[in-house]
């Protein structure tokens, strides 16, 4: 019954809850077991407080049990992305920098689970700030891939995504600037959503007006997405690009079906992405699913023609803008590829930013002008499969040499410069059982389509039900 438990849908376990079928102490104990058993060879959480959330589990079951007004989350497990502050819970953002830092209140992301009734189990590994798509840090090592032991799980949301996988926690959040809720989601066989720059404020930041880095939730299924999303979204004052829609309606039934829905599907976005020939193959084979559910299928892609530049630009002056303080005073205490890419951003003349912020622009309206003629588009979510987590990130697929670390999440970069809501979800498995992602990407502001178009080819396929085996 424990493991049983730890596998299903946080949908079913948060209904379990309220019916009082299944106690919050109960579900809590079963998850904590099941890290305790499994946690030593995946490396997922890495910050725990068992004695606080069994007391917040055991407070859920007296509110129950008073008959109070309870949240949509009440008495559901889930873990925190270790870059998200945590009041009275280590927050060490991967860094040796903080790796005492125990922040006073909860981040806006964090308070608005908590306030649904989520239990706090703890934090989730992830690399250095943040910085890259493979999780591993210096404070706690490598998180490894649950469907393959010594593999990566992907990154950053690496650890949120590998303890999904392991059934350590139902519902997590993490955050996305470069495919950080997408690359792991893939990874590791779970969803992940990119939400629209807005939909989920994110309270505090440094730069609140940037669009390119977002948080959202992760699941195993696309429905458990959408519940996370329901929590997340809704409006901040204090976050001036906020979106006024309420995030309740996203937990409203999704579709099975896709009738009349225009599709393109792109196999390399453009011919700009190099893609490893076995990830291209497991996504061609699924094409005909749309068709069956109703939907119209064509290649075609939107001309990306100043992503990179708007992806690269923005990004180097964010880091500058986030570590360049912390570069110069401790530069022996901060990754490489951190600090290259704060070089670059203090190299960065006024002159640049604008020509940037002028692509990116340009570049939003040509993709705007792309959805009125399709619904979503389909794409790869990675160029690569998981690699051995000795490797700090690849540097070529297909033959062709990557210029830097971000070279191969360009399949994501470049989304992440549109401005669209985009999904990762299980797109099936290579022959020798690695998994493959499939990514949904929508118009701006089109979150809830790209959710319906996931949840219908995620309940025809079943690709997320097959879970790994941890011994």
């Amino acid at each position: 019954m424990t493991d049983e438990l730890c596998t299903r849908p946080a949908t079913e376990l948060a209904d379990l809850v309220r019916r009082r079928e299944v106690s919050a102490r109960e579900l809590l104990e079963a998850h904590l077991a099941r890290i305790d058993r499994y946690d030593g060879q995946v490396n997922a959480i890495v910050t725990r407080d068992d004695d606080a959330a069994r007391a917040a589990a055991d407070e859920a079951d007296a509110r129950l049990a008073r008959g109070e007004v309870v949240g949509p989350l009440h008495g559901v497990p889930v873990a925190h992305k270790d870059t998200h502050q945590t009041g009275g819970m280590r927050t060490t953002w991967g860094s040796p920098l903080h790796r005492d830092t125990v922040p006073a209140r909860d981040e806006l992301v964090v308070a608005r689970l908590r306030e649904a009734g989520a239990i706090r189990v703890g934090k989730t590994n992830v690399p250095e700030f943040a910085a890259g798509s493979h999780t591993f840090n210096t404070l706690f090592g490598a998180t490894h891939n649950p469907y393959r032991h010594g593999l990566s799980a992907g990154g950053s949301s690496g650890g949120a995504a590998a303890a999904l996988a392991a059934g350590f926690v139902p519902l997590a959040e993490g955050s996305d600037m470069g495919g950080s809720l997408r690359n792991p989601a893939a990874f590791c066989n779970v969803v992940g959503l990119r939400p629209t720059p807005g939909r989920v404020p994110s309270h505090p930041t440094a730069i609140g007006w940037s669009q390119l880095s977002v948080q959202g939730p992760m699941g195993r299924t696309v429905s458990d997405v959408a519940l996370g999303l329901s929590v997340l979204a809704g409006p901040d004052p204090r976050v001036p690009i906020s979106l006024a829609d309420p995030g309740s309606g996203f937990a409203a039934p999704l579709p099975t079906e896709l009738t009349g829905l225009r599709i393109a599907w792109t196999p390399d976005l453009g011919g700009r992405v190099p893609v490893d020939p076995a990830i291209t193959e497991v996504l061609m084979a699924q094409l005909g699913v749309f068709r069956d559910l109703g939907a119209a299928v064509e290649e075609d892609c939107p001309d990306l023609t100043g992503a990179d530049e708007a992806f690269g630009t923005l990004r180097a002056w964010l880091f500058e803008a986030s570590f360049g303080d912390a570069v110069r005073r401790s530069p022996e205490l901060v990754k490489d590829t951190i600090k290259w890419n704060a070089a670059v951003g203090a190299s960065l003349t006024g002159a640049d930013v604008g020509r940037a912020e002028v692509a990116h622009t340009t570049l939003y309206e040509r993709v705007v002008e792309f959805f009125t003629r399709y619904d979503v588009l389909l794409a790869p979510v990675t160029q690569v499969l998981p690699f051995p987590v000795e490797q700090e990130y690849p540097t070529q697929v297909a033959g062709v040499e990557f210029e830097d670390y971000l070279g191969w999440m360009r399949s994501c970069t470049l989304i992440s410069a549109t401005g669209c809501p985009a999904l990762s979800v299980p797109g099936g498995f290579t022959p020798d059982g690695l998994p493959v992602g499939l990514q949904v990407i929508g118009a701006p502001r089109a979150d809830r389509r790209v959710l319906e178009v996931g949840h219908a080819f995620e309940q025809a396929t079943r690709f997320g039900e097959r879970r790994p085996d941890l011994g």
